[in-house]
Order: structure tokens, then C-alpha cells, then sequence
């Protein structure tokens, strides 16, 4: 009896030689369509038929277009395991995929550091409101002509949506920068995991935060989560960070809200329609905007392509996952 087979859609670019080696307990395959239709028409003339795990990432999605529902149902029976490059998977149906009892993983723990490093950025950038100065000294205007003033992080009150991984490792810059942390998630952590932060609800974290970073998974649930309603609740003056997922904000109410002067400022790595960036964000000098960037640094490319390989790995020869998704543990039958 031949190998299981394993099929990669998309590029692999900082491991191809642990890739390569992959070939000792799995045949590995690779998709070389550009379309959703060519990897369909793949998986119906039974070119996958043996394949037992894929290995894809945000950026397959461009190629297959997303895992949703009917997709997901045209995959080969064989199919148990998606290995997927990214902590966020919100372009997977899982719940489709645990009705087909096929197993997911994604990649959280590679990417917490380099996340939270870039949420802090846009924290100091947006409590300066870095923008104005940065691109007044580059066109020879030195501080602009009507410099402002900022805000220091010291004292101030950082309330984390969402304290996982990365959420616990925005608060421990937080604290270098003398922020008190308080902290709303779907359960209280326990004392070693929170620390000093201080749980509380979600209405109370929009109502006493200074800053408030999100650092939550986009769900069903999640879509939406700050909008009108929302910023009506919050200090004035308040600073927003989004590194997690655009579609947590709806886009406009936080155009209004700083046009409204109700939020001081926001720090932006994600956006509702990416590529595409609400205008009245682009022309809004008090908004610091990055183009999903949070994991983009060497090291982290290369762990979590790692462990996407180490998912892979576990799958074939142990019929496990390593960093399976939260919301499918014990619901999938092993």
C-alpha cells in the first residue's frame, strides 16, 4: 500500500527543503491551477483521491477562492485534515468541514510576537497621531502647519478584546509602557494567564477604555462588533488599534466617529474589503494604516509555515492535530 498523499495549494517559501522531506511519509502533491474552477475539476476527475491533508493559506485563497460550503463539499472522501498558514481562518467553513468530519488547524502561536509588535506601533502611532508629522517632514513641511500634540501611553487604561495569545502579549508591552490593562474574552483566564489585567464586560471595556485594541477571532458572531451603537459608548477622545480582522469595525461608523472627534484616533493593519481601504479612512490624516502586515517579518513566515508542516506531519502519521481550531475540538470524530 502506497503512502497517504498531501496536497499543497499555493507557494511555500521559507521551508521547501522540510517540505521536500515531507516526502518520507507522505506522497506530496501540488496544485498548479490558477482557479476555483480548475481546483474543482481537480478534485471531481479524482486527481486528490488520495489525498488525506492540504496545506493552504490566506493567500491560496486567490487561486481556490475560499473553503466555503460548496467547496468544501466537493473535496474527496479521503480528505481529513486542512492544514491551514494563517491564525486567522475566517475563508474556511468550519462548520462545513466538521459536518465532512475533516479536521483544521491554523497557525496561532507562530504569529503572536510579531502581531502584537505592530499593534503597539499603531497604538504609540495613533496616541501621537504620528501621521501628520511623518509625511510633513517628507514633503519638507517639518512638523506640518498645524503641528498637535499627542498622548503618552503612561496611565492609561488599554482594554484588549480578546485575550489569547496575542492579546497576552499586547498586554505585556502594554505594561512596559505603564498601562493598566483590563481585558474582555469569551471566558476569565486564569490567574497565571491574566495576571494583573482585570476582566471585565464588554459594555464596560468600551465605556472605561482609553485605548482599545482588537485582538478576536472574526466570526459570525464577531462581524460588526464595534459600530454605531458601540462608539456611542465610548470616552471621548478614545484610540482604536485593529489588528485582527477589518470586518470586526463597521468601517463608515468609525469614519464618523472621527470625524465626529469621538475617536482621537485609530492604528489600522486590517480592512473591511481588503485590498480596498475606505476613503474616509485614506483621507483622514488621523489614522495610521498599514497594509496587513502584522506577520510579516522573517522569523514568523518561517514558523508558521513550520508548523503548518508540523500539523501535516502529526496528521498522517499520528491522526492529529497540533494546533487544531478552538471551536472544533471534541466535536469532530477521531
Amino acid at each position: 500500500m502506497g503512502k497517504p498523499a498531501v496536497l499543497l495549494i499555493g507557494a511555500i517559501t521559507h521551508v521547501k527543503k522540510e517540505w521536500e522531506e515531507c516526502g518520507a511519509f507522505a506522497e506530496l502533491k501540488t496544485f498548479t491551477g490558477a482557479t476555483r474552477q480548475e481546483f474543482l475539476k481537480a478534485c471531481e476527475d479524482g486527481s486528490y483521491s488520495d489525498v488525506v491533508a492540504i496545506y493552504r493559506s490566506n493567500e491560496s485563497t486567490s487561486l481556490t477562492g475560499p473553503f466555503d460550503a460548496e467547496l468544501v463539499s466537493r473535496l474527496p472522501s479521503s480528505m481529513k485534515y486542512i492544514c491551514h498558514n494563517g491564525a486567522g481562518y475566517d475563508n474556511i467553513d468550519v462548520s462545513a468541514c466538521t459536518s465532512r468530519n475533516i479536521q483544521v488547524a491554523h497557525t496561532p502561536q507562530a504569529v503572536n510576537a510579531a502581531t502584537a509588535d505592530i499593534a503597539i506601533f499603531l497604538m504609540l502611532g495613533a496616541l501621537r497621531r504620528i501621521h501628520v508629522p511623518y509625511t510633513a517632514v517628507r514633503s519638507s513641511n517639518w512638523r506640518g502647519a498645524s503641528p498637535q500634540l499627542g498622548y503618552d501611553p503612561q496611565q492609561k487604561v488599554l482594554g484588549i478584546v480578546g485575550m489569547g495569545g496575542i492579546g497576552r502579549e499586547v498586554a505585556a508591552r502594554a505594561r512596559a509602557f505603564g498601562m493598566s490593562i483590563q481585558y474582555f474574552n469569551r471566558s476569565k483566564l486564569s490567574p497565571e494567564l491574566e495576571k494583573d489585567a482585570k476582566y471585565v464586560s464588554f459594555e464596560e471595556l468600551l465605556k472605561s477604555s482609553d485605548v482599545i485594541s482588537l485582538n478576536c477571532s472574526l466570526t459570525k458572531e464577531t462581524v460588526g462588533l464595534v459600530g454605531k451603537k458601540e462608539f456611542a459608548l465610548m470616552k471621548q477622545g478614545v484610540v482604536i488599534v485593529n489588528t485582527a480582522r477589518g470586518k470586526l469595525i463597521d468601517e463608515q461608523a468609525l469614519v464618523d466617529a472621527l470625524e465626529e472627534g469621538k475617536v482621537f484616533s485609530a492604528g489600522l493593519d486590517v480592512y473591511e474589503e481588503e485590498p480596498k481601504v475606505n476613503e474616509g479612512l485614506l483621507n483622514n490624516p488621523n489614522v495610521v494604516l498599514l497594509p496587513h502586515v502584522g506577520t510579516s517579518t522573517w522569523e514568523t513566515q518561517r514558523n508558521m509555515e513550520l508548523l503548518v508542516l508540523e500539523n501535516l506531519e502529526s496528521a498522517v502519521k499520528k491522526g492529529l492535530l497540533v494546533t487544531q481550531v478552538p471551536e472544533q475540538i471534541s466535536k469532530v470524530k477521531l
